[in-house]
Protein backbone atom coordinates (compact mmCIF):
# COMPACT_ATOMS: atom_id res chain seq x y z
CA UNK A 1 0.00 0.00 0.00
CA UNK A 2 1.15 3.45 -1.09
CA UNK A 3 0.80 5.44 2.59
CA UNK A 4 2.21 8.53 1.33
CA UNK A 5 -1.20 8.82 -1.04
CA UNK A 6 -3.47 8.67 2.35
CA UNK A 7 -4.26 11.90 2.72
CA UNK A 8 -5.53 12.49 -0.60
CA UNK A 9 -7.48 8.94 -0.27
CA UNK A 10 -9.13 9.76 3.01
CA UNK A 11 -11.74 12.21 2.25
CA UNK A 12 -12.72 10.34 -0.76
CA UNK A 13 -13.31 7.42 1.44
CA UNK A 14 -15.24 9.06 3.88
CA UNK A 15 -17.66 11.03 1.06
CA UNK A 16 -18.63 7.32 -0.06
CA UNK A 17 -18.84 6.16 3.69
CA UNK A 18 -20.76 9.10 5.05
CA UNK A 19 -22.79 9.80 1.77
CA UNK A 20 -23.25 12.73 -0.37
CA UNK A 21 -25.21 14.80 1.70
CA UNK A 22 -22.20 15.58 4.11
CA UNK A 23 -20.60 18.88 3.43
CA UNK A 24 -16.78 18.76 3.20
CA UNK A 25 -14.33 21.90 2.94
CA UNK A 26 -11.23 21.94 2.99
CA UNK A 27 -7.92 24.75 3.24
CA UNK A 28 -4.98 23.36 2.00
CA UNK A 29 -4.22 20.12 4.02
CA UNK A 30 -7.23 20.85 6.18
CA UNK A 31 -10.77 19.39 6.16
CA UNK A 32 -13.68 20.01 8.30
CA UNK A 33 -16.76 17.38 7.38
CA UNK A 34 -20.43 18.52 9.08
CA UNK A 35 -23.88 18.01 8.34
CA UNK A 36 -26.26 20.44 6.75
CA UNK A 37 -28.36 20.71 9.51
CA UNK A 38 -26.11 21.53 11.53
CA UNK A 39 -28.17 24.80 12.72
CA UNK A 40 -30.47 22.86 14.66
CA UNK A 41 -29.95 23.53 18.32
CA UNK A 42 -29.04 20.68 20.65
CA UNK A 43 -31.59 19.49 23.65
CA UNK A 44 -29.84 16.99 25.99
CA UNK A 45 -32.26 14.61 27.34
CA UNK A 46 -34.36 14.82 30.32
CA UNK A 47 -32.94 11.84 32.36
CA UNK A 48 -29.22 11.41 32.55
CA UNK A 49 -28.39 7.68 32.49
CA UNK A 50 -25.74 6.96 35.23
CA UNK A 51 -22.44 5.18 34.96
CA UNK A 52 -22.94 1.70 34.08
CA UNK A 53 -26.22 2.62 32.71
CA UNK A 54 -24.36 4.65 29.97
CA UNK A 55 -21.91 1.96 29.39
CA UNK A 56 -24.42 -0.88 29.18
CA UNK A 57 -25.91 1.23 26.05
CA UNK A 58 -22.47 1.84 24.33
CA UNK A 59 -21.66 -1.51 24.38
CA UNK A 60 -25.22 -2.64 23.15
CA UNK A 61 -24.96 0.16 20.51
CA UNK A 62 -21.32 -1.37 19.36
CA UNK A 63 -22.77 -5.01 19.58
CA UNK A 64 -25.52 -3.94 16.61
CA UNK A 65 -22.47 -2.96 14.78
CA UNK A 66 -21.02 -6.37 15.28
CA UNK A 67 -18.18 -5.11 17.86
CA UNK A 68 -17.94 -6.84 20.71
CA UNK A 69 -16.47 -5.82 24.09
CA UNK A 70 -13.31 -6.27 25.06
CA UNK A 71 -11.73 -7.19 28.60
CA UNK A 72 -9.56 -4.31 29.90
CA UNK A 73 -6.11 -4.12 29.98
CA UNK A 74 -4.36 -4.40 33.04
CA UNK A 75 -3.52 -0.66 34.66
CA UNK A 76 0.07 -2.09 35.43
CA UNK A 77 1.53 -1.48 31.45
CA UNK A 78 5.58 -1.76 31.80
CA UNK A 79 6.20 -1.02 28.16
CA UNK A 80 7.47 2.36 27.43
CA UNK A 81 5.06 3.60 29.72
CA UNK A 82 4.41 2.40 33.74
CA UNK A 83 0.40 3.03 33.36
CA UNK A 84 -1.84 1.91 30.83
CA UNK A 85 -2.17 5.64 29.12
CA UNK A 86 -4.71 4.75 26.27
CA UNK A 87 -6.20 1.97 24.61
CA UNK A 88 -4.68 1.81 21.76
CA UNK A 89 -1.47 0.12 23.72
CA UNK A 90 -3.66 -3.01 23.08
CA UNK A 91 -2.66 -3.22 19.80
CA UNK A 92 1.26 -2.62 20.25
CA UNK A 93 2.45 -6.29 19.00
CA UNK A 94 0.77 -5.00 15.33
CA UNK A 95 1.57 -1.54 15.72
CA UNK A 96 4.75 -1.45 17.03
CA UNK A 97 5.95 -4.33 16.71
CA UNK A 98 4.48 -5.08 12.83
CA UNK A 99 3.35 -8.42 14.11
CA UNK A 100 -0.15 -9.73 13.04
CA UNK A 101 -1.01 -9.95 16.56
CA UNK A 102 -2.94 -7.73 19.55
CA UNK A 103 -3.98 -7.69 23.35
CA UNK A 104 -7.60 -6.73 22.67
CA UNK A 105 -10.08 -5.64 19.75
CA UNK A 106 -13.35 -4.14 19.67
CA UNK A 107 -15.02 -1.62 21.79
CA UNK A 108 -12.61 -1.41 25.06
CA UNK A 109 -13.54 0.99 27.76
CA UNK A 110 -10.48 0.96 29.32
CA UNK A 111 -9.38 2.94 32.63
CA UNK A 112 -6.55 5.20 32.37
CA UNK A 113 -4.09 7.09 33.98
CA UNK A 114 -2.61 10.33 32.20
CA UNK A 115 -1.10 13.39 33.97
CA UNK A 116 -0.97 15.25 30.48
CA UNK A 117 -3.94 17.07 31.02
CA UNK A 118 -5.12 20.65 29.82
CA UNK A 119 -4.42 23.26 33.00
CA UNK A 120 -5.20 26.98 33.53
CA UNK A 121 -2.64 29.46 34.29
CA UNK A 122 -3.13 28.32 38.41
CA UNK A 123 -1.80 25.21 37.57
CA UNK A 124 -5.72 23.86 37.52
CA UNK A 125 -7.06 21.28 35.28
CA UNK A 126 -9.45 22.47 32.49
CA UNK A 127 -13.26 21.27 32.30
CA UNK A 128 -13.01 18.19 30.19
CA UNK A 129 -10.08 16.81 31.89
CA UNK A 130 -8.54 14.39 34.54
CA UNK A 131 -5.75 12.78 35.46
CA UNK A 132 -8.05 9.61 35.45
CA UNK A 133 -10.39 8.48 32.82
CA UNK A 134 -12.37 5.69 30.99
CA UNK A 135 -11.12 5.64 26.99
CA UNK A 136 -14.19 4.58 25.53
CA UNK A 137 -12.15 3.65 22.03
CA UNK A 138 -12.99 0.90 18.76
CA UNK A 139 -9.62 -0.55 18.39
CA UNK A 140 -9.33 -2.65 15.18
CA UNK A 141 -6.57 -4.13 12.50
CA UNK A 142 -7.93 -3.37 9.47
CA UNK A 143 -7.29 -4.12 5.61
CA UNK A 144 -7.39 -0.98 4.14
CA UNK A 145 -8.27 2.66 4.92
CA UNK A 146 -12.24 1.88 3.38
CA UNK A 147 -12.50 0.58 6.67
CA UNK A 148 -11.47 3.53 8.88
CA UNK A 149 -14.07 5.85 6.82
CA UNK A 150 -16.49 2.32 7.77
CA UNK A 151 -15.40 2.43 11.53
CA UNK A 152 -16.45 6.42 11.52
CA UNK A 153 -19.76 6.09 9.91
CA UNK A 154 -20.80 3.18 12.60
CA UNK A 155 -19.39 5.72 14.94
CA UNK A 156 -22.09 7.90 14.43
CA UNK A 157 -24.75 5.55 14.56
CA UNK A 158 -23.45 4.10 17.96
CA UNK A 159 -23.81 7.88 19.07
CA UNK A 160 -27.14 8.35 17.39
CA UNK A 161 -28.25 5.12 20.04
CA UNK A 162 -26.92 7.60 22.92
CA UNK A 163 -29.09 10.13 21.49
CA UNK A 164 -25.75 12.43 20.10
CA UNK A 165 -27.36 12.42 16.64
CA UNK A 166 -25.26 13.18 13.51
CA UNK A 167 -26.22 16.78 12.19
CA UNK A 168 -24.60 17.90 15.67
CA UNK A 169 -21.48 16.26 14.73
CA UNK A 170 -18.28 17.99 13.02
CA UNK A 171 -15.24 16.00 11.99
CA UNK A 172 -12.22 18.18 11.21
CA UNK A 173 -8.41 18.22 11.07
CA UNK A 174 -5.44 18.00 9.21
CA UNK A 175 -4.59 15.48 6.65
CA UNK A 176 -0.90 14.95 7.14
CA UNK A 177 0.81 12.02 8.04
CA UNK A 178 2.50 12.11 11.94
CA UNK A 179 5.07 9.47 13.17
CA UNK A 180 6.56 8.74 16.62
CA UNK A 181 8.74 6.07 16.70
CA UNK A 182 7.72 2.65 15.41
CA UNK A 183 4.17 4.33 14.55
CA UNK A 184 2.40 6.16 11.73
CA UNK A 185 -0.57 7.77 11.25
CA UNK A 186 -3.13 9.98 10.77
CA UNK A 187 -5.60 12.19 13.17
CA UNK A 188 -8.97 13.22 12.34
CA UNK A 189 -10.58 14.82 15.45
CA UNK A 190 -14.86 15.20 16.17
CA UNK A 191 -16.92 17.37 18.09
CA UNK A 192 -20.79 17.15 19.34
CA UNK A 193 -22.19 21.00 18.64
CA UNK A 194 -19.11 23.30 20.53
CA UNK A 195 -17.71 20.26 22.93
CA UNK A 196 -14.44 18.46 21.49
CA UNK A 197 -15.50 14.95 22.12
CA UNK A 198 -12.61 12.46 20.74
CA UNK A 199 -10.70 11.66 17.29
CA UNK A 200 -10.55 8.78 14.90
CA UNK A 201 -6.83 7.34 14.09
CA UNK A 202 -5.23 5.90 11.68
CA UNK A 203 -2.87 4.09 12.01
CA UNK A 204 0.50 1.58 10.83
CA UNK A 205 3.49 0.41 11.52
CA UNK A 206 6.01 2.57 9.69
CA UNK A 207 8.60 -0.25 8.39
CA UNK A 208 5.06 -2.37 7.61
CA UNK A 209 2.11 -0.52 6.73
CA UNK A 210 -0.13 -3.64 5.94
CA UNK A 211 -0.01 -3.75 9.58
CA UNK A 212 -2.86 -1.14 9.82
CA UNK A 213 -5.55 -0.30 12.54
CA UNK A 214 -8.34 2.51 13.24
CA UNK A 215 -8.39 3.97 16.86
CA UNK A 216 -11.61 5.39 17.45
CA UNK A 217 -11.33 7.18 21.07
CA UNK A 218 -13.34 9.61 23.14
CA UNK A 219 -14.06 8.73 26.97
CA UNK A 220 -17.03 8.02 28.94
CA UNK A 221 -16.80 11.08 30.84
CA UNK A 222 -16.58 13.21 27.82
CA UNK A 223 -19.76 11.26 26.30
CA UNK A 224 -21.59 12.19 29.40
CA UNK A 225 -20.63 15.40 29.44
CA UNK A 226 -22.24 15.85 25.87
CA UNK A 227 -25.46 13.97 26.55
CA UNK A 228 -26.20 16.23 29.50
CA UNK A 229 -24.09 19.64 29.44
CA UNK A 230 -23.98 19.17 33.00
CA UNK A 231 -21.08 21.41 34.67
CA UNK A 232 -18.02 19.55 34.84
CA UNK A 233 -17.41 19.00 38.30
CA UNK A 234 -20.83 17.77 39.42
CA UNK A 235 -21.39 15.10 36.57
CA UNK A 236 -17.78 13.75 38.00
CA UNK A 237 -18.06 14.09 41.50
CA UNK A 238 -21.39 14.20 42.64
CA UNK A 239 -22.17 15.14 45.97
CA UNK A 240 -18.38 15.85 46.68
CA UNK A 241 -18.32 18.40 43.92
CA UNK A 242 -18.05 21.46 46.27
CA UNK A 243 -16.78 19.72 49.55
CA UNK A 244 -13.40 19.96 48.61
CA UNK A 245 -10.95 21.38 46.31
CA UNK A 246 -11.02 19.89 42.67
CA UNK A 247 -7.48 19.20 42.62
CA UNK A 248 -8.12 16.90 45.95
CA UNK A 249 -10.97 15.54 44.38
CA UNK A 250 -9.24 14.69 41.01
CA UNK A 251 -6.57 13.04 43.53
CA UNK A 252 -8.63 10.30 45.34
CA UNK A 253 -10.55 9.37 42.44
CA UNK A 254 -7.05 8.93 40.51
CA UNK A 255 -5.54 7.01 43.61
CA UNK A 256 -8.90 4.85 44.58
CA UNK A 257 -8.22 3.38 40.55
CA UNK A 258 -3.83 2.81 41.38
CA UNK A 259 -4.46 1.64 45.40
CA UNK A 260 -7.86 -0.55 43.94
CA UNK A 261 -5.43 -2.35 41.21
CA UNK A 262 -2.70 -2.79 43.77
CA UNK A 263 -0.25 -0.20 42.44
CA UNK A 264 0.76 1.12 46.13
CA UNK A 265 2.99 4.51 46.89
CA UNK A 266 6.70 4.25 46.35
CA UNK A 267 9.25 6.23 45.52
CA UNK A 268 10.18 4.82 41.74
CA UNK A 269 8.19 2.88 39.33
CA UNK A 270 4.50 3.03 38.70
CA UNK A 271 4.32 3.59 42.56
CA UNK A 272 5.56 6.83 42.52
CA UNK A 273 2.53 8.27 40.19
CA UNK A 274 0.40 7.11 43.04
CA UNK A 275 2.96 9.07 45.68
CA UNK A 276 2.83 12.03 43.10
CA UNK A 277 -1.04 12.18 42.64
CA UNK A 278 -1.98 12.17 46.13
CA UNK A 279 0.60 15.10 46.85
CA UNK A 280 -2.52 16.88 46.04
CA UNK A 281 -4.68 16.07 48.10
CA UNK A 282 -3.87 18.56 51.80
CA UNK A 283 -3.37 16.78 55.24
CA UNK A 284 -5.89 19.15 56.52
CA UNK A 285 -8.42 19.26 54.13
CA UNK A 286 -10.85 16.48 56.09
CA UNK A 287 -10.02 15.23 59.58
CA UNK A 288 -12.95 12.89 59.43
CA UNK A 289 -11.25 10.78 56.55
CA UNK A 290 -11.80 10.09 52.74
CA UNK A 291 -14.04 6.59 52.82
CA UNK A 292 -16.98 8.78 51.68
CA UNK A 293 -15.26 9.50 48.60
CA UNK A 294 -12.93 6.64 48.20
CA UNK A 295 -16.05 4.64 48.13
CA UNK A 296 -17.88 6.18 45.34
CA UNK A 297 -14.51 6.25 43.60
CA UNK A 298 -14.48 2.35 44.06
CA UNK A 299 -17.76 2.04 42.75
CA UNK A 300 -16.82 3.61 39.67
CA UNK A 301 -13.80 1.72 38.63
CA UNK A 302 -15.76 -1.43 39.92
CA UNK A 303 -18.45 -0.79 37.33
CA UNK A 304 -15.71 -1.04 34.16
CA UNK A 305 -13.70 -3.57 35.83
CA UNK A 306 -13.42 -5.25 39.32
CA UNK A 307 -10.47 -3.62 41.38
CA UNK A 308 -8.44 -6.48 43.25
CA UNK A 309 -8.44 -4.12 46.35
CA UNK A 310 -11.38 -2.99 48.45
CA UNK A 311 -12.59 0.14 48.89
CA UNK A 312 -11.99 -0.17 53.13
CA UNK A 313 -8.03 -1.12 52.25
CA UNK A 314 -7.74 1.59 49.35
CA UNK A 315 -9.46 4.43 51.97
CA UNK A 316 -6.94 3.23 54.74
CA UNK A 317 -3.68 3.31 52.15
CA UNK A 318 -4.67 6.92 51.25
CA UNK A 319 -4.97 8.23 54.55
CA UNK A 320 -1.86 6.46 55.83
CA UNK A 321 -0.37 8.27 52.71
CA UNK A 322 -1.75 11.65 52.82
CA UNK A 323 -0.75 12.03 56.50
CA UNK A 324 2.81 10.68 55.94
CA UNK A 325 5.50 12.49 57.79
Amino acid sequence: MLTGALPEQIPVLLRRALGAHWEFTTDGDRIQIQHPRRGTPYRPPRRALDWSELLAALEDAFAAQGVPRAACLPLRWGRETELTISAIQALDPLLKDGKEASYRRGFLPQPVVRLTGDRDEHGMLRDGFLTSFVNVSRIQPIHGPSEYAAVFDEWLTVLSHLGLHARHITLHGRLIVWRRRQVAGVTLRFRHADLALGDIVLLWNADNPDCMAVDLGTSLERIAWARTRSPWADLIFGPYAHVAPTSTLNAIRTATLLLGHGITPTARGAGSITRRVLADVSRTISPFGFSALARSCHAFWTTMAPLSIAWPNVTEQIEKEVRRV
